[in-house]
């Protein structure tokens, strides 16, 4: 077996005659100009996002995908520094190839769940990266067998076909957010990125921890990316019957609609993205983070039940509350659950992350099949690990 080796490659800006491409973030390919002419050897991306340099000098093609193409977001992520490094652990790597492996590194999974913490600190961007999980998630029809056409939690949200659906509205800011930690964790799929962020930011924020899994597997170009129109609606005619036709075709329950409701006790929503909210309230106006907008809760950077005690009581105007938050406390299957979660704060938890772990699971393929936990791992399965990663044996 080849002498597995430590790389760390600067790939900086060549002249514009340079015809070596590579593939770019998670299997989905993009021109490369970022590659010298000097450069000997080919340098690509496997669909787990690892890295490999082939035995062969010569140049290898890919086929382009407009992952976020024909948007500002293109140079900003992908081309806003001269010089871009991918680091390589020394773990699995061959002088030859890239072994077949898992989807995610949990080392790398763990590294970025911590930079994920550092930039909750920084930027108050608890709601926006929970949405982003469910959106990529939320899109799973359970009628539907094949993937990637199942939809569900796969990564597709990262193109700017799916991006620009009505719903998801102001995600591609949550993008832009974990763009630089993706950059930095090659070894984690954009599917595993978007779920890790959005438990740990429920759990950053005051609320349960959430028994994740990882391992997804990211689809591989736009033409993935599932219509428009399986997200719910804020403020639909007959609201019950809308989350139910939308939740119910994930294959979720009444209990677990109305414990994700909950979500809400985090975020403000803006009317110039979605169409409802003031534009600011005396709970808003100062932030933190980006001022405006209005919020479902007094403290809205804080996971806990009063989102139903505030929709129960309906006694703050400056507090939002849609079509689809108001029928929790009228329909009378809702309101079984709506009425517990506002006086058990413990049982709203509980039902929360049970149901988030659903949700984030819905359509992925995982590799493993099993997922990967990472925490609480133990020896052996450590072991096991390091010995797949080293031999590239399934």
């Amino acid at each position: 077996m080849a002498e597995r080796v430590s790389l760390t490659l600067s790939l900086a800006l060549p002249s514009h005659s340079s015809p070596t491409k590579m593939a770019a973030f998670g299997s989905a390919a993009a021109s490369s100009r970022f590659i010298p002419s000097a450069t000997r050897a080919t340098v690509s991306l496997s669909s787990s996002s690892y890295l490999s340099i082939p035995s062969s000098s010569s140049s290898s093609s890919f086929s382009s995908l407009k992952c976020l193409r024909s948007s500002a977001l293109i140079s900003h992520l992908f081309l806003n520094q001269k010089r871009a490094g991918i680091r390589v652990s020394s773990r699995g790597y061959s002088a030859v190839s890239a072994p077949k492996s898992f989807a995610s590194y949990p080392d790398q999974l763990k590294s970025a769940r911590e930079d994920i913490k550092e930039l909750l600190k920084t930027t108050f961007s608890h709601p926006i990266l929970i949405r982003l999980g469910w959106h990529d998630a939320g899109t799973y029809n359970k009628n539907i067998e094949d993937w990637p056409q199942r939809g569900g939690a796969n990564g597709s949200l990262r193109y700017e076909i799916e991006l620009k659906h009505a719903a998801n509205a102001g995600l591609v800011n949550a993008l832009k957010l974990l763009q630089p930690i993706k950059d930095k964790y090659s070894g984690v799929t954009y599917a595993d990125l978007f779920q890790l962020a959005s438990a740990t930011a429920v759990e950053e924020a005051g609320g349960p921890k959430i028994p994740m899994k990882y391992g997804r597997v990211d689809v591989s170009g736009p033409e993935q990316c599932p219509e428009e129109g399986r997200l719910p609606a804020a403020g639909p005619p007959s609201p019950a019957d809308h989350l139910r036709e939308v939740f119910y075709r994930m294959g979720l329950s009444d209990k677990e609609i109305v414990a994700l409701s909950g979500a809400h006790t985090l975020g403000r929503s803006r009317p110039e993205r979605s169409g409802w909210g003031k534009p600011e309230t005396k709970y808003t106006k100062d932030g933190p983070g980006a001022p405006g907008g209005q919020s479902w809760t007094v403290k809205w950077l804080k996971f806990d039940n009063s989102y139903f005690k505030d929709i129960k009581e309906k006694r703050d105007e400056d507090l939002l509350v849609l079509p689809t938050d108001a029928v929790l406390f009228e329909d009378p299957s809702f309101k079984v659950y709506a009425e517990k979660y506002a006086e058990d704060q413990e049982a709203f938890f509980k039902d929360y992350a049970e149901a988030h772990a659903k949700l984030s699971n819905l359509g992925a393929k995982f590799d493993p099949l099993e997922g990967i936990t990472i925490d609480d791992i133990s020896p052996k399965a450590e072991k096991f690990v390091a010995a797949k990663y080293s031999s590239g044996k399934d």
